[in-house]
């Protein structure tokens, strides 16, 4: 398996906390070829059902399926995470149809603090197809409230994924990683007035009022002299609320061959796992055309439009692959702040790793000072007629003394729990001492 992106640096060799490893296997466009991320996509209507799945795998604990248009990811907590790599490797190879072994060129594995890592960094823009991009932010925020619903993530993901919105926002807000366009949506709007010449007075048709749809149609209604917004969906009433907040039409589903024959520009974006623009839909209209050539971009993960459909006369077809022309404007600037990003990230992980060692050492250390304090107490009242001739003072001595030797004892196994807590040297530590002292 590969790696995508290069690792921080200083913090390699931490783990995750004691109480299990954060694993993530995926693919990505950086690993992988469009149609096999297309393979991989798993839709929102499919998700409870990836989700059901991983939560029967016997060595995962809490999962995330983070799924966009070039990615799928699922993020996981385990006690022993080459099992649960293992594991969900096979996930991968079952859900795309394939051997396993013939995934392995394309999926990446990261645990422990490298897998935090690579979570931070995505949710900061840094893995993006678009560098700085925004919407990333809601994909991971989405996924994991997703996740929650369907009891998949427990409290440990909750955490990891919570702090790494943070993460993203604070790369956002401390840097100019988001500089010039890191919206999808609006990239693909800049592609089509690029290819266009114009989008002034021009006939859009929008199909899909999903997240992607409506980035895309809240684009084109900020380009000036922008002309009639047609937007399509397979349910009507997010077609009919779409175009209300843009200023368009909405489309019935008998409508849709008539807009294809009016429109210059065609984006779609549906999220559907079957392709939903054929070349047959679009040969048939070719007529009633004249001439005119019509722009399709199917900026869909997987693809809504037929492939062929780009052989057909007078059609230009562009897809994800093709955003990426969209945004060299600006992306020297950017490229810059790689290493400032880098370095939040870096920090994030230290405080992030810092926050679950004393969340997680200190109920432990409580715990064995409760239970040597419970030791302590009837190792008293066993000795109690011994000590019934003593009186107030010594008897306050003998408490302090007691007290005393436990202190000493026990402080350098809790100074050494909260050093470790977070390595794999803690987790073997930490669970040693739960079972030696019944904790």
């Amino acid at each position: 398996m590969t790696s995508p992106v290069p690792d921080t640096g200083s913090l390699a060799g931490k783990e995750a906390p004691a109480s299990g490893h954060v694993v993530v296997v995926g693919l990505s466009h950086r690993t992988a070829p469009l149609d096999l991320i297309e393979r991989m996509t798993v839709s929102d209507a499919n998700l409870p059902r990836a989700l059901c799945d991983l939560k029967r795998r016997e060595a995962i604990s809490e999962a995330v399926v983070l799924s966009t248009c070039v990615r799928t990811e699922v993020y996981a907590v385990a006690g022993r995470p080459d099992r649960a790599m293992s594991e969900l490797r096979d996930f991968f190879g079952e859900w795309s149809g394939r051997a396993p072994e013939q995934l392995d060129d394309s999926l990446y594995a990261f645990h422990g603090q490298r897998a935090i890592s690579h979570l931070f960094q995505v949710a900061s823009g840094l893995d993006s197809t678009l560098l700085g991009e925004g919407e990333i932010i809601r994909q991971v925020r989405q996924a994991w409230r997703q996740a929650e619903q369907q009891d998949a993530a427990g409290p440990a993901l909750t955490r990891l994924f919570r702090h790494s919105v943070e993460v993203g926002k604070r790369a956002r807000s401390e840097t100019r990683i988001s500089r010039g366009t890191t919206s999808l949506s609006r990239a693909a709007v800049s592609l089509a007035a690029e290819h266009l010449g114009s989008l002034a007075g021009r006939t859009i048709l929008v199909v899909g009022a999903g997240e992607m749809g409506e980035g895309i149609a809240q684009a084109l209604a900020a380009v000036p002299g922008i002309g009639e917004i047609l937007v399509a969906n397979r349910t009507r009433n997010m077609a009919v609320t779409l175009a209300k907040r843009v200023g368009g039409q909405p489309l019935g589903p008998g409508d849709l061959a008539v807009a294809l024959e009016r429109a210059d520009l065609l984006l779609t974006s549906t999220g559907s796992p079957h392709l939903g623009v054929e070349a047959a839909d679009l040969r048939a209209g070719l007529t009633a055309r004249d001439g005119r050539p019509l722009l399709v971009m199917d900026v869909a993960g997987p693809r809504d439009v037929d492939p062929v459909v780009g052989d057909l006369p007078g059609i230009t077809l562009l897809n994800v692959d093709d955003l990426k022309a969209a945004v060299e404007f600006g992306m020297s600037e950017r490229c810059k702040e790689i290493g400032a990003v880098n370095g939040i990230v870096e920090d994030e992980i230290g405080r992030f790793l810092e926050l679950s060692a004393q969340r997680q050492a200190g109920p432990l250390v409580a715990a064995l000072r409760d239970r040597a304090e419970q030791f302590r107490k009837a190792e008293l009242d066993r000795y109690q007629v011994r000590l019934s001739g003593l009186d107030e003072r010594e008897r306050a001595t003998v408490d302090a003394l007691t007290r005393g030797v436990l202190a000493k004892l026990l402080h350098e196994p809790s100074v050494r729990l909260k050093k470790v807590t977070g390595s794999d040297d803690g987790s073997e530590l930490a669970e040693a001492v739960r079972v030696l002292f019944d904790l």
